[in-house]
């Protein structure tokens, strides 16, 4: 069985989502495309990173030392709880993961990742899944075989990270039309223009259904080889 051994490096069809800031519906989106690819056998999660003092552990303040949990992975088993993962796992992914690291540690937990991908393979006992991940930050550490932006110019916060990573995107999705990404706030003013020019976009407001562009991009990775080494 292709999990079986713990040190095999495995290739996998990776597709990221990230975004500017939160709450613009990059979870959404990560929904939407499970729910379109129903038989792509999703295993779907998020990475979270926590700041200074948090515990990587469980999410909240443990008053442990900075250093004593650096990473923590944990599936998610009910699609009630509320959590991003209960929704992937509502959407209709076969696994749903939470990954949690420190601030700046999240090579300590690809290790983590990387196994737990492994067994999850002997729980789905099909052929190797597909892989959806709410996160700008994996980007440091992989190409992935697609990576969707999410743009809410109703959003002014517009984190330096992100920024960086647009040149990486294969299409832009935007809650709101270009006009509204023009007259949007001054950390708008910093995109290069030609940003929206080249890079292909389309505008998808929340509770709309996956937009024929993405579809067949997702359709394009799912139809290909498994190319990305996590």
């Amino acid at each position: 069985m292709l999990g079986s051994d713990k040190n095999l490096r495995l290739h996998w069809r990776v597709i990221v989502v990230g975004g500017h800031t939160r709450s613009i519906g990059k979870t959404q989106l990560v929904c939407d495309v499970i729910s379109a690819f129903p038989r792509a056998n999703w295993i779907a999660g998020k990475i979270t990173q926590y700041g200074h003092g948090v515990c990587a552990q469980n999410g909240e303040n443990c008053d442990c030392a900075p250093d004593e949990h650096v990473c923590a992975i944990s599936w998610e088993t009910r699609v009630d709880t509320g959590t991003d993962s209960a929704r992937f796992l509502a959407a209709g992914a076969r696994k749903s993961f939470w990954l949690r690291t420190k601030q700046g540690f999240l090579a300590e937990g690809l290790p983590l990742l990387r196994a737990a991908l492994q067994q999850a393979i002997e729980a789905i006992g099909t052929e190797l899944p597909s892989v959806i991940v709410e996160s700008n930050s994996l980007l440091q550490f992989l190409k992935p075989s697609l990576y969707f932006a999410v743009l809410d110019p109703a959003k002014e916060d517009f984190k330096d990270s992100a920024r960086a990573a647009l040149d990486r995107a294969d299409a832009l999705v935007l809650r709101g039309s270009v006009n509204d990404m023009t007259a949007a706030g001054p950390s708008w003013t910093k995109l290069p223009a030609r940003l929206l020019k080249e890079k292909p976009s389309v505008m998808q407001r929340e509770g709309e259904p996956l937009p024929e562009p993405l579809h067949v991009l997702v359709q394009r990775v799912l139809e290909g080889p498994e190319g990305v080494s996590i």
